[in-house]
Formats: structure tokens, C-alpha cells, sequence
């Protein structure tokens, strides 16, 4: 039997000028440019919070806006048809100002409006006061959070016992302490049903689509001053694995009923613990999945011969590994404390054995200057990866780089909707100007393709139309040829 009333979990429309926004799923929220039109990542906290709810006979769904490319007015007509007694919405830095205004104009009489995701400007009890029309405010990881709130609303509990809210209470704002970080094995697969599955899309090394997301684990143990999940949404270096086995079955399933051609882990640092990756590769390879092409986001130091030998038989397909700068003091400073060395010879023995690699880069670490900008353009070159992404250094609130550059004063805007990595750098860098960093971008993407058209040669765009033509059909191919050549 379902308690209560209905709740809906929902990744708000976001969209301007064209370009739509991808925010829950992201640990980079930001309006998408033309190149990454269809890159969408799975809500992964608002599927897990369904879930959560649906085990314990709670009536939920989730609709994701940006995936399904729906705009205010259509989302405001499916407001109007479920009639939610719970609205559950996630916010992030760079959509804070248009989340607000969407929310507003949802608020009524007998409907409680909930705020949550990686966004540190809502913990705060400064934020309900001038905040009238949001009722809660979930901090950090809250699928469990919005469980115990649910029933607690439902029952008549005390909410002061429930860990991890801001809420009000005759007038007075109440924040209960953090939540203790939970056993990710507590919670059931994320819900998937009534999701544009086919429309997430986040294949490294064009993997066969459809393809599907997952998690094999929660949390970072390292320490990078910039990164916002762990800071934000973990609050610390809380790092914890599923069990293998739940994992394999997952991706089994998804494989063998859900008829996914691919799986991407979406995972902070997917290869942590060296056996627990060898048993992983072992479970795949005994249940023949090693046939379906799967991916992955790692740490290159962290790799060994043994272990990526392994990966590739239980068919590894690619590897996204952050670099983020190719001077070793940048990356120190930012407590990456990745050896680059290292990850440079696991770079190359990964592209050695035949598996796709996509590498990441950021313009603005500590110590930034024209020459290190070249250098790490050059090493990017030179490692020969098959993709690559670069992006501006942005501070989001809640992070040490944050906390760091608003002391020293060099946090030079806090209009929100600029801080997207894209095209706007946020802050004084310390040996540059803002401008330098946006420029250093641009001119990255330009040697890039510059780069990619003499490495591939005369064909390789035809290949390629050829390609997405058998896989996803005419249409999608004159769209990726079309963005191709404007990008």
C-alpha cells in the first residue's frame, strides 16, 4: 500500500538561448555548447532517492527536464497534471537564479517544496529566510535524508531528528546536524522507470549506443581543492565501494533485459582497491559480459600493467583520466597530488593496449602562467589521446579553492550564471588575467581539432558520418556532421 501523498523528484528545465543545461547528474553544471549536444548524464541522487522512497511504499517519480528537452511552460502542464503533495528539486551553482524563479511559481497551498543537491549556498539558514516559498533544504548526500523527512512529515515525528535538514519551526529556522556518511549497499538500483533512458548519453571512445550509466562506487579519497562532489555533496573523503557482486548483477541486467549495448561507470575514481577491481574483471569474464563494451573515469597513477591487462580481456573499452594540468607544481598545489609521470607511462600503456582514452584539462590552477598553459596544450598533443576536454578553472562555493580565492579577495564576480567553465573565468588567477584563461581555452579547442584533422586524415569524416549513420540513423548523423563542422 503507498503512503502518502504523491513526490515528485525533478531536474528542472534549464535552458538559454538555445542551449540547454545539464545540472543533476553533473559534477560540472553548466549550459552546454554546441559540441556537446548530446551529452546528457543520468540524475543519479534524484533516481537513487526515487528508489529509496518506491522500497518503502512511497509514491514517487522522477522527471528530468533537460533529458526529456522540456521547457517551463510543458514542465508547469505536468504540475498541474500529477498534482504532487512533494516537490523535490536539485539546484547547482550556475542555475541557482533560474532554479529560484521556477520554483516560485510552483509554490501553492498543501504543497511542500524541497531544495537539494551540490550547492552549498542553500545550507545555510540565511538561505529559508529570504527563501519564503522553499520549505526544506536537504544538505549533502540525501537519499536517505529525504526518506526519514518523508516519513517524518507522514507520522507527525520530531524533525529535529532527522539528520542533514534545514527546515522552520514557529518562525525559527532549525539545522539538524550532518549526516553520517551510509553504506551505498543500503540502497536499491536507481530508479529508471518513466526515464528517457535512450536520451543519457555519455559513451568515451564511441562506444555502441544505446548506452547506460552507472555507479560502482561513492566518493573520493583524495583531496583536489577544486572538486565539488566530494567537497559538497560527501563533505570529506568518504570513499565507499559496492559490493561486486550487486554491481555485475546490475550491469547484467541492464545488458541483458534493458538491451544496453554499452555501460559507462560514472564513478568519482572508478579504480580504488586493487582486488576489487581484479574481482570485478573476474565476476564480468565469468558471466560473458566481457563482450559488452564499458568505460570508465580513473586516476591514470593509480593504474598497473597487471590490472589494465586485466581491464581490457574483461572489455574495457575506455578510460576518461583527469589531468588537469601537465605541470607537476599546478597539480600539487590543487592537492591532486597525482604523479604525472606515472600517469603519463599508464596513459600510454593504456592507448598501447588498444583502449580508448579521453583526457581532462583546466586552465587556472595556482601558478598558471602562458608557459605552463603551452606546455600541458603541448602534452595534450603529445599523449595522443582519441578525445580531450578543457575547461576554466571555476571556484564553486563550498569548495577550498572557493574559500581560498574569497579570502585573498580575487573572486571577481558572484553572478552565478558565470560560473560554467565554459566561457567565463570567475576569479583573478594569480600570474594571469581573467582573460588569458578564457583565451588559453579557446585556442586549445583550436589547436585540437587543427591537431585532429591531420591525425585523422581526409576520410575520417566520412567514416564518421558513416558510423553514427548505422548507429543512430540519418538524422542524428547530419546533426553531429552539422555541429562538427560549425564547432
Amino acid at each position: 500500500m503507498t503512503n502518502g501523498p504523491k513526490i515528485l523528484l525533478v531536474n528542472l528545465p534549464w535552458q538559454k538561448d538555445g542551449s540547454w543545461g545539464v545540472r543533476a547528474g553533473s559534477r560540472w553544471p553548466h549550459l552546454k555548447d554546441k559540441s556537446e549536444a548530446d551529452y546528457m548524464p543520468f540524475p543519479f541522487f534524484l533516481a537513487y532517492a526515487s528508489s529509496l522512497l518506491k522500497k518503502n511504499a512511497f509514491d514517487s517519480k522522477v522527471i528530468d527536464c533537460p533529458a526529456e528537452r522540456m521547457d517551463e511552460d510543458a514542465f508547469m502542464d505536468n504540475i498541474r497534471s500529477i498534482a504532487p503533495g512533494l516537490i523535490v528539486a536539485e539546484t547547482s551553482i550556475p542555475s541557482f537564479n533560474f532554479d529560484m524563479k521556477v520554483l516560485k511559481g510552483l509554490a501553492c497551498p498543501g504543497r511542500a517544496i524541497i531544495l537539494c543537491g551540490p550547492n552549498s549556498l542553500i545550507y545555510d539558514e540565511a538561505f529559508l529566510k529570504e527563501h519564503s516559498y522553499i520549505d526544506y533544504v536537504l544538505r549533502a548526500e540525501y537519499e536517505f535524508t529525504l526518506l526519514e523527512l518523508v516519513r517524518s512529515r507522514l507520522t507527525g515525528g520530531d524533525l529535529r531528528r532527522v539528520k542533514g535538514i534545514v527546515y522552520r519551526d514557529k518562525g525559527r529556522i532549525i539545522k539538524t546536524p550532518d549526516r553520517e556518511p551510509f553504506d551505498v549497499d543500503l540502497l536499491p538500483w536507481p530508479d529508471r522507470a518513466g526515464l528517457p533512458m535512450e536520451k543519457y548519453l555519455d559513451a568515451p571512445g564511441e562506444m555502441p549506443t544505446p548506452s547506460v550509466q552507472m555507479l560502482a562506487s561513492r566518493g573520493c579519497p583524495f583531496g583536489c581543492n577544486f572538486c565539488l562532489w566530494p567537497q559538497v555533496m560527501y563533505r570529506g573523503r568518504h570513499y565507499r565501494a559496492r559490493a561486486v557482486k550487486d554491481v555485475v548483477d546490475e550491469m547484467e541486467y541492464l545488458v541483458r533485459e534493458r538491451k544496453f549495448k554499452s555501460v559507462y561507470f560514472d564513478d568519482d575514481t572508478w579504480n580504488i582497491g586493487r582486488e576489487r577491481i581484479l574481482d570485478f574483471c573476474k565476476e564480468v569474464k565469468k558471466r560473458g559480459l566481457h563482450t559488452t563494451p564499458w568505460a570508465i573515469m580513473a586516476r591514470a597513477d593509480l593504474m598497473d600493467k597487471e590490472v589494465l591487462a586485466e581491464l581490457k580481456s574483461a572489455g574495457l573499452w575506455a578510460v576518461k583520466y583527469g589531468v588537469e594540468s601537465c605541470a607537476q607544481d599546478l597539480v600539487k598545489r590543487s592537492n591532486k597530488n597525482m604523479r604525472l609521470k606515472d600517469s603519463f607511462r599508464m596513459i600510454a600503456f593504456t592507448k598501447a593496449l588498444g583502449i580508448k582514452v579521453h583526457l581532462t584539462f583546466c586552465f587556472g590552477l595556482d601558478g598558471e602562467t602562458k608557459e605552463t598553459v603551452h606546455e600541458s596544450i603541448k602534452q595534450a598533443l603529445g599523449l595522443g589521446p582519441d578525445s580531450v576536454q578543457f575547461s576554466i578553472l571555476t571556484p564553486f562555493p563550498g569548495t577550498a579553492l572557493f574559500e581560498l580565492l574569497d579570502k585573498s579577495g580575487r573572486i571577481l564576480t558572484r553572478d552565478w550564471s558565470k560560473y560554467d567553465g565554459h566561457y567565463h573565468c570567475v576569479f583573478q588567477p594569480d600570474r594571469l588575467g581573467p582573460g588569458d584563461l578564457e583565451q588559453a581555452k579557446a585556442r586549445a579547442y583550436q589547436i585540437w581539432a587543427e591537431y585532429s584533422k591531420k591525425r585523422i586524415g581526409p576520410l575520417a569524416g566520412l567514416k564518421r558520418f558513416v558510423f553514427y549513420m548505422r548507429a543512430k540513423g540519418p538524422g542524428f548523423a547530419v546533426s553531429r556532421a552539422f555541429n562538427y563542422i560549425r564547432h
